[in-house]
Parts: structure tokens; sequence; C-alpha cells
């Protein structure tokens, strides 16, 4: 992954190359509030995890995310916030509405789409491709706690219960 980061993650040489870490891959850390410098197609198709946020600020919040064929986000939303989405590698279908019963916005996206979700809108995006479907999610204000790395997405659901 090329990065370059303010905060000492992520550490390019002068010649733009990173140290190998263990496993082939640099650990991505979230290294918000601090400034950031990254290639975001690199580190989107990169990202092994269901949920990885890369930088969280006071306003402002950027996930990966990597969705396995036949599965999705879920139906979730966002009372108090606006959310962009990117498609970086995939094919899906976005559902949007005003009531999670009603999801009558549907769209089919993939690589190079983006999604904006304003606040208070029920939506889902469900990979229906054959490859995962890699993404990133900015959010308006953050969402998620700084730092969270979620492996699964039955982890994430797991820790969303108990925080909820």
């Amino acid at each position: 992954m090329d990065t370059r980061q303010s905060c000492g993650c992520n550490q390019t040489n002068r010649r733009g190359n990173r140290p190998p870490a263990q496993g082939g891959m640099p650990p991505i850390k979230d290294c918000g509030p601090d400034p950031l410098v990254i290639n975001i197609a690199k580190a989107t198709k990169d990202n092994k995890n269901y949920r990885t946020t890369l930088w969280t600020g006071k306003y402002l919040q950027l996930t990966l995310m990597n969705i396995k064929p036949g599965k999705s986000i879920g139906l979730e939303v966002h009372p108090h916030l606006d959310q962009f989405i990117r498609i970086e590698q995939g094919t899906g279908l976005v559902k949007m509405g005003d009531s999670k019963d009603k999801l009558n916005f549907q769209k089919p996206v993939q690589e190079g789409y983006a999604i904006v979700i304003p606040a208070g809108k029920w939506h889902n995006l469900i990979n229906t491709g054959k490859q995962p479907l890699k993404l990133y999610s900015v959010y308006a204000p953050p969402q998620h706690a700084r730092g969270t790395v979620h492996e699964t997405r039955e982890i994430a659901e797991a820790s969303e219960n108990a925080e909820g």
C-alpha cells in the first residue's frame, strides 16, 4: 500500500517503499485527527476487514469496507449524519428509502460509482458480484469509535449491539 502519513503509521521511505510488515501487508491504523495522505484506491482494495476506520476527526470519518459476495452492509439509518460511499471494486445494488419497509430508491453500482446517503435515509448496499465489494465511506460527523476494526460483519453487529 503506497501511503504517506504524518502520524507515523504506514510510513514510506524516500523511494516510496515501506518496510515489509508481518504477513506482507502494512498495518492500517486510524491516524486521525493528524493529517493523512494516502492512495485511497489502493488502501481500499488492500483492506481485508469488513470495516476499518482509517481516519477519525472531530467532524468527519473515513472507513474502508470489504463486503463478501452475496452479503450486504445491512439495513441501517443514520439519523444525524450524512454518508458518502465510493465503490473501488465489485458490483452491488444500493437501496434507500424513508422507512425500512419502503426502500423505493434502488440503483445498481460498480467500481467508480459514488453513493450519497442523506441523514435519516434508510439504506443498504448488497454485493451482487462474485468478488468482494471494496469501498470507502465518509461519515460526517464520525459514526464509529476511533480505531475501530471489525474483521467480519458478525463482529461488527455484535459490537454495535453491545454499544446500543
